[in-house]
């Protein structure tokens, strides 16, 4: 009987507690809901962190509508992405479509369709119709254009991320140069292609021209029609150099190799582009580094670096077009050959003009 009185007081002592905890919860409740929310943002915090990518996890694939060893656009592209996946540790495939259009898209829809595949960079107009009509079915998929704008009011593209340059900038200061180092006051240009990022090229460097000096007709222009001919670039090149050009700026991809070669044969100056070309050309081809004055950096390595940098650290900007100018996308490579070839007038002119150019004194037309 004793032990049983026992229980059954401790039981009475119990449901007085419980009845007293359950009268403080509710006249104090706010203890309770500060309890909730701090428990409730570390695993938010943890929950974002997890949908960041993972560079160990993810596969990039670099669409060529090309080859690899064109010393300039391509191999440019090529060089940031390569940096990037050594630095941060992700997968990196080169496509080489090759110059065939007939092989640009399977290999754009093969990437697509590679369930491992996790983000696809290209940089060429002639898949933009086909990116544009295929991004918004795989909203899974992350895609990195570069050197063309997208139109994103066209519909919804928020899973790719567009970077431009601003050519028309570089380009000014090359035309200002090869106007103001030609004796002639005749200068030429090699572009790849009649579009409109080439043009783009065009308008800047002959507004440079002029602007030093040179008549808009002594300022020759042709098209060689393709990337990957050398022949077609020093013919154009060689033609110029014959009509009085004494400089001639090679936009023309691996094409515009010739456009060298041909300032060699007639002992005349040449501007490369995209990369500094004379450093490259510097080890193999030594004649070819002796006569390019400078080149028109497009610094299309380091935007792809940086694309990728933003992405594993979640903050590139998807939906959106970036555009970059000097000095970061654009301007011109001052090296060892440009020094020791430019008067320090031209020199001192080229860089009041270029710091005009980022202020906004001087405003470059465009095409776009």
């Amino acid at each position: 009987m004793k032990a049983k009185k026992i229980t059954i007081l401790s039981l009475l002592v119990i449901g007085a507690l419980l009845l007293a905890a359950c009268g403080a919860a509710a006249e104090e409740p706010a203890p309770a809901e500060e309890a909730v929310v701090e428990d409730a943002a570390p695993a938010a915090e943890a929950s974002m962190d997890e949908a960041l990518p993972v560079a160990a996890d993810t596969k990039v694939v670099h669409i060529v509508n090309g080859t690899l060893g064109d010393k300039s656009f391509i191999d440019s592209a090529h060089r940031g992405l390569s940096q990037a996946a050594e630095e941060f540790g992700f997968e990196l495939v080169t496509s080489e479509a090759g110059t065939d259009p007939a092989k640009w898209e399977p290999a754009f829809m093969d990437a697509v369709q590679d369930p491992d595949v996790d983000v696809i960079v290209l940089g060429t107009s002639d898949l933009m119709d086909l990116l544009m009509e295929v991004a918004p079915e795989y909203p899974e998929k992350k895609f990195i254009m570069f050197d063309n704008p997208i139109d994103f009011t066209a519909g919804d593209f928020s899973n790719i991320y567009s970077v431009q340059y601003k050519q028309n900038e570089g380009s000014y200061l090359a035309g200002l140069y090869a106007g103001l180092m030609s004796e002639n006051k005749v200068i030429g240009a090699v572009g790849g292609m009649d579009i409109p990022v080439i043009n783009d090229f065009m308008i800047g460097y002959k507004q440079g021209a002029m602007d030093a000096g040179v008549t808009e007709e002594n300022v020759l222009i042709q098209y060689a029609g393709g990337w990957s001919d050398p022949a077609k670039g020093k013919e154009l090149a060689l033609t110029m150099y014959q009509q009085g050009a004494d400089v001639v700026f090679q936009v023309a991809g691996g094409t515009g190799e010739g456009v060298f070669y041909a300032a060699e044969e007639a002992g005349k100056w040449a501007i490369g582009v995209d990369s500094d070309q004379a450093l490259l050309e510097e080890e193999t081809n030594p004649e070819l580094a002796a006569v390019i004055l400078t080149s028109m950096l497009k610094n299309v390595d380091k935007s792809l670096y940086r694309a990728m940098k933003l992405y594993f650290e979640g903050t590139l900007a998807f939906g959106t077009n970036e555009n970059l100018g000097i000095p970061d996308g654009v301007g011109l490579a001052y090296n060892d050959y440009y020094t020791a070839n430019t008067p320090q007038e031209v020199q001192d002119k080229i860089a009041e003009a270029e710091q005009a150019v980022i202020a906004g004194d001087i405003v470059v037309e465009t095409v776009f």
